[in-house]
Formats: C-alpha cells, sequence, structure tokens
C-alpha cells in the first residue's frame, strides 16, 4: 500500500465538505481522494497508479467530472478559514504541457503556448502570510478568488 497522505481527523473533515459540494459519500471515496492526490503528488500517469487505490480510469474519470463541474474549486475555497491577509505573495510558474494537448475538440480555450522548451501554459498563483493559498489563476480560466 503507498504512503496516504490524509490522517483519519482529516479524513473525516474532507468527507463531510466533498459530502457539501455534492460528492457522494461511496464506500471506496476516501480512497479515490487518496489516489488523486498520490497522482498530483508524485506526478505519475493516471496508468501507473497502485493497484492498491483501485482502477486508474475509474479514478481519472472522477477526478475529471469533479474538476469540470468546479467542485475542486469549491473545496478549496471551502478549505480556506481564515487567512492572514498581513502578507500576500504571488508567484507565477510555467507548467509544461503534453505535445497533444492543444488542439482539442470542441472549441474550448487552451491557453497552451509554445516556446523554445515546447508547449507550455502560466500559472499564478497568491498565498497568505502563513504560505497557504489564496488565489490561483491560469489563463484559460477566470480568477479564482477564495475570500
Amino acid at each position: 500500500m503507498p504512503r496516504l497522505l490524509l490522517s483519519d481527523e482529516h479524513g473525516s473533515k474532507l468527507r463531510k465538505i466533498l459530502r457539501q459540494q455534492s460528492i457522494y459519500n461511496k464506500p471506496d471515496l476516501r480512497l479515490t481522494v487518496e489516489a488523486i492526490l498520490y497522482h498530483l503528488r508524485i506526478g505519475c500517469p493516471w496508468r501507473d497508479l497502485p493497484k492498491a487505490f483501485g482502477g486508474w480510469n475509474k479514478i481519472y474519470k472522477r477526478f475529471n467530472a469533479w474538476s469540470l463541474t468546479g467542485k475542486w474549486i469549491r473545496v478549496f475555497k471551502a478549505l480556506m478559514v481564515d487567512p492572514d491577509w498581513e502578507w500576500v505573495f504571488i508567484d507565477g510558474s510555467y507548467a509544461k504541457a503534453h505535445q497533444h494537448s492543444a488542439g482539442v475538440a470542441g472549441g474550448n480555450e487552451q491557453a497552451i503556448g509554445t516556446c523554445r522548451a515546447g508547449r507550455t501554459t502560466k500559472i499564478h498563483l497568491a498565498v497568505d502570510a502563513c504560505g497557504l493559498p489564496v488565489e490561483l489563476k491560469s489563463p484559460a480560466a477566470k480568477f479564482m478568488t477564495v475570500r
């Protein structure tokens, strides 16, 4: 079993927040969230998720569905409690995009450009004085303010 991120206390708090965001409390909900956090932390392809988490395709589809409906942003906002606005730090970073990422059918704006290193997009993040995220912006999305 891979190393998990959520303690039992954090798992129960997150389950309440997920249920408030209309994410159903299925028996494998916590394991699905752990698999998504594992994928984001390690950066491995979805197909390379450890078998202990379950089928990679099911986890990918849930992550994708929750992202498209804005549930992850609402969870992010629900987790933000009393930010310290004394200092706000902003940073931008280029994220490398897969070579086949642009030109997807559907006409959605992709905000992917080319540079010497290949296809990239830029992500801006603002954090409070404690280093906790308060705002996130990518060129393809509106400002996602957490206030």
